[in-house]
This record gives C-alpha cells, sequence and structure tokens, in this order.
C-alpha cells in the first residue's frame, strides 16, 4: 500500500464478465517510480500481457487519476484511460479533462479496471468508494448525450455539480476503430479507440457521483510555494493568462491562422502544406480556401457563446459555440463544445472545407455518436482521395458538407461498404481498398494539424509516438511555433530528436499527475517538482522526476516491442518524405528529414533500431515481462521474443 499524500490508495477491479468487484491497494514503489495515471495505468495494462486481443476480454481498460488530479493544483481535472488500442495495436492512453477525475479522486478511487466482457450492456455506477454495475440495455443504441440526460435523471444526481458522466455511442458499440469516450459537455479521450473497447466490453458509461474532496497536501508549505510559483507562471505566459493570452481567448484553434501562414498546416489529406498553396495550384477547386473562416478569431467574434472551464483551471480554453444550419433542407441549431484547432482541420481544411457553422455540426456527431474527430476528419478526406483516383465506386466530393456529415453517421453504424471499411481506420481501409498511398497514418493513427514539412519536430514526433501519429505526446510546436521554453526554427531538423524525446519525457510525468499539458506552455520542472514533492510528501529532484517520464516512456516502447513493433514502424506517409511531395510557399520544396531524426533519436534515447536494450530495461528499473532480449551492442535489433 502507499501511504503518499494525493492518494486514495484504493483501485477497483471489475471483472464485467462475471460481475465481481475487488478492491486493492498501490504498491508504494509502483506510486513512486511510474507516478500515477498514465505511468501506473500502462503499468496495469502490461502486467495483462502486450499479446492480448485488443478486444477481447483479457485486455484491461483502466480509468486512472493522478496524485494531482482533483487537487488544488491548477488545470488537475484530467483522467487517463488506458488500454491496448484496438486501431493500431500499441498500448494507448488517451485523456479528456472536465471534471470526472477530479470526481473519482473525491468518491475513494485511484482507478478503475475493467477486465473481461458483459453478456449484456452495462454501466458502472461509483459513489463513496464503491463500484457497483447496473443494467444498459436501454441505453444501447442511444447517442452519448441522450444517455448522459436518462442517467442523470436514474441516479438522482446533478450533472456538473456532482455528476460526472463517461459514456460511449453507437461507434464505440458497433467496434469503429477510433470510438472514443466522451466525458460530460464533450469532452474526449479522443485517440486509440478506448471506446471501441468499451463497446467490446458492453461497457457502456462509468458515472461518479461525489461531493467536493479535495486531498490536502502532505507537506503543505512547499505545496503552497510551488502552487503560488505556478500560478504566477500561468498568469504571466502570453500564451495562458485568463482573458488575456491566446488560449485563454481563442481555445486551441488560436492555431488555425498561425500554421496556415506559416505553410505548416496540411491541407487536402496533405497534398499541400497550406490553404493558400491549395488556392493556387489547384485548377478545379471548388471556390478557394479560407483557414480563417474557421479560426479562432473568427469563432470568438461570430459564434461563441460560452466559455466553460474544467476543474481547477483558471485559463477556460475550452469555446462553447452555436450555429444554425441547414441539413437535407432542415434548419438545426447546434450548441456545442468544442470548437478545437484539431476537430476544425480535420473536418476542415483538410477535407477542402472551410463552412465554419457545418465543422460544428460536424463536431456535435462525432461526439454524440462517440468517435475521434481527428481520424474521423482524416478518414473523410481519405476517402474523398479514394474516389478521385477510382479507389472506390461511390462519389465522395472534396468539401461536400453535406455528404461529410452523412457519411459520419454512416462510419458510426458501420452503414455500407465504404463505410464500414473507413470504420477500421486508415490502415484497415487502406488494406481494404487498396490505397496506401492515400493514408495519412504511423501506426494506424492518423496525424494531427502540424505538417513535418515545415514542422519537423513533429515529423519525428509523429514517427515515435507510442500510440501512433500523436502530435501531444511530444508538442514540439511548443518550441517551433511558440518558443516555449525556447523558439527553435521549425525547418531545422538537427536538434530535433533530442528536443522530442525531451518533450515526449515531460508530458509522460503531467500525463501521469494528471494535469493539462498545457500548463507547460507556462509551468516548467521546476513547478513541477515542488507541487508534487508538496503533494505527496517525497523528496525527489528534477533529474529523478524525469527519470520517471523517461521510464513510463521506454515501459511503453518496451510493451510495443514485446507486441513486435521496432524502428521499422517509426515512419510518416511517403508524401511527407524525400520522394513524396515537397512543401509550398514558406514552405517551398521541404521533406521532413526523417532517417536522419531518427538516428538522432535512437541515439539520445539509447535505443536499437527502435527497440528498447535490455541495458537501458535496468538502468531505469523496469523489472518486468521477459525483457526484449536486444543488447546495447547490437548493431541490429533482434525481434522481439528471438533468442
Amino acid at each position: 500500500m502507499t501511504e503518499l499524500g494525493g492518494f486514495q490508495d484504493n483501485v477497483a477491479r471489475i471483472d464485467l464478465s462475471d460481475g465481481e468487484v475487488n478492491y486493492e491497494s498501490i504498491d508504494d514503489e509502483d506510486a513512486e517510480k511510474y507516478i500515477g495515471a498514465r505511468g501506473l495505468g500502462v503499468k496495469y495494462v502490461f502486467e495483462q500481457g502486450p499479446d492480448v486481443d485488443p478486444l477481447g476480454p483479457d485486455n484491461l481498460l483502466a480509468f486512472m487519476n493522478g496524485p494531482l488530479s482533483g487537487t488544488q493544483v491548477t488545470m488537475s481535472g484530467r483522467i487517463a484511460i488506458c488500454t491496448k488500442s484496438p486501431l493500431t495495436g500499441t498500448v494507448t492512453d488517451s485523456h479528456h479533462g472536465g471534471w470526472s477525475g477530479a470526481r473519482l479522486k473525491w468518491a475513494g478511487f485511484d482507478g478503475l479496471l475493467f477486465e473481461g466482457q458483459a453478456d449484456e450492456p452495462v454501466y458502472a455506477f461509483v459513489e463513496d468508494g464503491e463500484v457497483e454495475l447496473r443494467d444498459a440495455s436501454h441505453l444501447w443504441g442511444t447517442g452519448v448525450h441522450e444517455t448522459r440526460d436518462i442517467i442523470e435523471e436514474e441516479v438522482e444526481g446533478a450533472f456538473g455539480k456532482n455528476l460526472s458522466i463517461m459514456a460511449i455511442g453507437p461507434a464505440g458499440e458497433n467496434l469503429v476503430r477510433f470510438g472514443n469516450i466522451m466525458n460530460e459537455d464533450d469532452r474526449a479521450s479522443g485517440r486509440g479507440g478506448t471506446g471501441c473497447v468499451a463497446g467490446s466490453k458492453n461497457l457502456k458509461a462509468v458515472v461518479v457521483k461525489s461531493g467536493t474532496k479535495m486531498p490536502k497536501p502532505a507537506d503543505k508549505e512547499t505545496f503552497m510555494e510551488g502552487h503560488q510559483q505556478a500560478m504566477q507562471a500561468i498568469q504571466e505566459s502570453e500564451v495562458t493568462a485568463p482573458n488575456e493570452g491566446g488560449l485563454s481567448m481563442y481555445g486551441t484553434n488560436v492555431l488555425m491562422n498561425i500554421t496556415e501562414e506559416m505553410d505548416g498546416h496540411p491541407t487536402k489529406n496533405g497534398v499541400y502544406t497550406s490553404g493558400n498553396a491549395y488556392n493556387e495550384s489547384e485548377a478545379d477547386r471548388p471556390h478557394d480556401l479560407d483557414a480563417d473562416r474557421i479560426s479562432g478569431e473568427n469563432v470568438r467574434e461570430n459564434i461563441l457563446v460560452d466559455e466553460p472551464t474544467c476543474h481547477s483551471c483558471p485559463v477556460a480554453c475550452k469555446k462553447e459555440v452555436e450555429v444554425d444550419v441547414m441539413h437535407k433542407g432542415e434548419e438545426l441549431n447546434v450548441r456545442m463544445e468544442s470548437y478545437e484547432y484539431e476537430s476544425a482541420w480535420a473536418l476542415g481544411t483538410n477535407s477542402a472545407n472551410d463552412d465554419r457553422d457545418q465543422i460544428a455540426l460536424m463536431i456535435d456527431r462525432c461526439n454524440d455518436f462517440g468517435m475521434d474527430t481527428i481520424d474521423t476528419g482524416n478518414m473523410l478526406a481519405m476517402a474523398m482521395e479514394m474516389s478521385e483516383k477510382g479507389y472506390v465506386d461511390e462519389d465522395v466530393n472534396w468539401g461536400d458538407t453535406e455528404q461529410m456529415v452523412e457519411l459520419i453517421e454512416k462510419i458510426a453504424h458501420r452503414d455500407g461498404d465504404l463505410a464500414d471499411g473507413l470504420a477500421e481506420g486508415a490502415e484497415g481501409a487502406a488494406e481494404r481498398f487498396d490505397a496506401h498511398d492515400c493514408r495519412l497514418d504511423v501506426k494506424g493513427e492518423t496525424i494531427a494539424a502540424y505538417d513535418p514539412r515545415c514542422l519537423k519536430g513533429m515529423g519525428i514526433g509523429y514517427a515515435t509516438s507510442n500510440r501512433g501519429a500523436c502530435h501531444l505526446r511530444g508538442y514540439t510546436p511548443a518550441a517551433e511555433i511558440l518558443g516555449i521554453p525556447e523558439k527553435v526554427d521549425p525547418y531545422e531538423w538537427e536538434g530535433k530528436g533530442e528536443l522530442t524525446a525531451q518533450f515526449q519525457d515531460l508530458h509522460a510525468i503531467s500525463d501521469s499527475f494528471d494535469i493539462c499539458k498545457f500548463n507547460a506552455f507556462a509551468e516548467g520542472i521546476e513547478e513541477y517538482v515542488t507541487q508534487y514533492n508538496g503533494m505527496t510528501g517525497l523528496d525527489v529532484t528534477e533529474d529523478e522526476l524525469l527519470e520517471a517520464g523517461e521510464r513510463i516512456y521506454n515501459l511503453e516502447r518496451y510493451y510495443n516491442n514485446l507486441v513486435g513493433f521496432d524502428g521499422s514502424d517509426d515512419s510518416l506517409p511517403e508524401r511527407f518524405l524525400e520522394d513524396g511531395i515537397h512543401g509550398q510557399g514558406a514552405s517551398e520544396g521541404e521533406y521532413c528529414e526523417l532517417e536522419e531524426m531518427k538516428e538522432e533519436y535512437y541515439d539520445h534515447r539509447g535505443w536499437v533500431d527502435g527497440v528498447v536494450p535490455d541495458e537501458k530495461l535496468d538502468d531505469l528499473g523496469i523489472d518486468i515481462g521477459p525483457g526484449t532480449g536486444v543488447s546495447a551492442g547490437d548493431s541490429g535489433a533482434a525481434a522481439p521474443g528471438d533468442d
């Protein structure tokens, strides 16, 4: 057991096959080595076995908070959902904000571990240190928003006051590989298919009811010193300053015009590096693309109606909008959050679409069906390119918003051959339609709104992310665009391997606390250490905390190595490389020097061709599993499991 501050020392292990719930403590050594949330969650998933079927009963679905979740720490309303991804086959962790992470802590838990498969749909009800499984047959087939309303009435809770609901929609039920888990007002554990795993287990929702019971720091003086320092940094940052900073004023979509102007904004399924380049090159385009129409500035000026926030967050980056749109001759009123940068890009300019209000409708539909907006938008763009090239019989036209809305619904329900293929994700769709040149993914997960021909750090970041192409494993645009912690040239590849690894380790720490990554726009390792020590009562150094982040990242890579992934899987879509499509505009002639960055990255990591050598595992104190069988002295990586 652990007596560290910030922990409840209580994890529920729920076997959905027989309905049995057991409660267990957290090993003290594990709490110190893997911190919590993402780190501990991945360890639990690892112990279940890397060879499990992602959609089988043996896969673990872990809902985890961290030692700083639900505390006075700013931006501490996050929760990690860890599992083996049905989209990529890798270990994955996906986080969402709001209040559910805090409420799970306040309800007496550090985590919920779901295994097995229920015979009929169920939801888990969590209150006062206990978990109860309840029938959810009447909820199966309903959207996330209706599910939330029905459950709120059933449990006699007050949504947004003492009740949090994390639920799947039809996409998860129908095993769409990028089905997600939605929390409260449209907050998503979006990437990696966590909702698909829940659907395979017949788990419709996790419902948490609690009052506000914030943990007290073990060392109040140290904690308050770190907390005050962190608050000052957040208030003084040009990015996070409440009601002044770019993130607070415009949300994540503050980046739309910035990346467009630097020609680092993938457009038309990544063929172009900006909408301007598209306009100059596409002779048969239906109309000019204007990224400003879907930017944070435009949203704030025209359709913003509220700015809700998460537990203990002064930044309030969530932008709630309201629009009236026409669909199939019917006028629809849509009020939703959040009009995010990634969602607006994926469903917008990457699909040759700049209809601001229709994008709001699409995001709302994705949220209600419970599927990742980034993957969904990428799959729509992939369908458009496949149609253009004749890989599929259906006509899917670039920027046709009515078609896009209809196809979103069809994907969620696997309605028709095209939608069924798209529901398998980029890799599955490419296999089915023999369209590998149209896919924009790494390890099965599609890219985000940063073009690696311009932002070279994102190139190596996508390639080496442990959960597939992901901007949030190591957010190098902080340095390449925002100059945090210092400005680096986005077009320069040298040094990006080491920079990416440093961001990856830092984010592994914040994801394990679990606090929002956006605090890293203001805070650094000094603030992290002081608040962590104050809350837990530990006395770790900055180097020791950074080593914990490195340990977590290596544990994930080790898991993937045992599944069968190595350096050959640390790849990028061909169109971003030297023999692909070079950049345009300010990115004229640029491509991503991936192999050079991989060599630098592996050297910094101490990996052998993308595999963690056993000596590295020993150095980091990772003592679970069989080891990779690879030595640091090997010139090439043996296949995991080979003698």
